[in-house]
């Protein structure tokens, strides 16, 4: 465990809703690494749903999180900001079919920002596997519904309490990590599975955004970690780096599991 003057130890809290990639397998082991890292700030290129960044025990002097996709920059500044308007947003929110298909087929144009956080916070937790671009809604025969902010409203408020004082960004991975790099910053980065450039979004990330990454990272001046899945594409593009190859078990229905093998680069 790192001893850092600059270090605060906190409170884990879960992500309060499902995401793919979200990496609650590979967390732990990315969370040790990153504590053995002296930094004074922390940078996320690609949050989602905070999956890593949410389990940290450990926070240094600042704290930046990004994502390209603005309904998720939009949820957590309505969250950090106007987290009483929201809460009452939600308060009656309630699982059903309509609804998640009534709010798949509005343009978020046409919303306010508060009720764009709100759709997106709603269609992340009843969407099918947690998918962002998705428009299945998700049932599990058995189980209450995905939605019950009874039990969904002291998650909020957790998350509301951890987000005081984070840097919200909302730019591509080439505008974000030059504008924080510096020696003392750490940046942990989860991009989109090679194979599977479009399941956070139609032109978010595209195949060719590999090597650009990676031509990116061999210039910082500061610390990185990335996770990605296994491929011989993915160790021919950043074999500059060190890499650690970590065997996963990922559950992919009831009683069913399938092996994966992930890595964790770094320089």
């Amino acid at each position: 465990m790192s001893t850092f003057n600059s270090i605060n130890y906190i409170e884990p809290i879960k992500p309060v809703a499902p995401y793919i990639g979200g990496k609650s397998k590979l967390a732990k082991r990315i969370i040790a690494i990153i504590n053995d890292i002296e930094h004074d700030t922390y940078a996320e290129a690609f949050v989602g749903m905070g999956g890593v960044f949410l389990r940290r025990n450990q926070r240094p002097k600042s704290e930046v999180i990004n994502d390209f996709n603005s309904e998720l920059a939009i949820f957590y500044r309505i969250l950090q900001r106007h987290y009483v308007p929201f809460m009452e947003m939600m308060r009656y929110q309630i699982t059903c079919r309509t609804h998640f298909e009534r709010l798949v087929a509005t343009p978020v144009s046409v919303l306010t920002d508060l009720e764009r956080a709100a759709r997106f916070l709603y269609m992340q937790r009843t969407a099918f596997g947690g998918k962002v671009a998705c428009n299945n809604f998700g049932v599990s025969v058995g189980y209450g519904g995905r939605f019950d902010i009874t039990k969904l409203g002291s998650m909020l408020d957790d998350l509301h309490g951890r987000m005081a004082g984070v840097i919200i960004e909302c730019l591509s991975y080439e505008k974000f990590i030059p504008r924080y790099d510096r020696v003392k910053t750490l940046f942990y980065l989860d991009p989109p599975y090679f194979g599977n450039e479009n399941d956070y979004g139609k032109g978010l990330f595209k195949r060719s955004d590999f090597e650009k990454l990676a031509n990116i990272l061999e210039n910082i001046k500061g610390r990185f970690i990335l996770s990605i899945n296994d491929k011989p594409e993915i160790r021919a593009i950043f074999k500059a780096f060190d890499m650690d190859k970590v065997e996963l078990n990922y559950s992919i229905s009831v009683g069913k599991q399938t092996k994966a093998s992930e890595l964790i680069i770094m320089n």
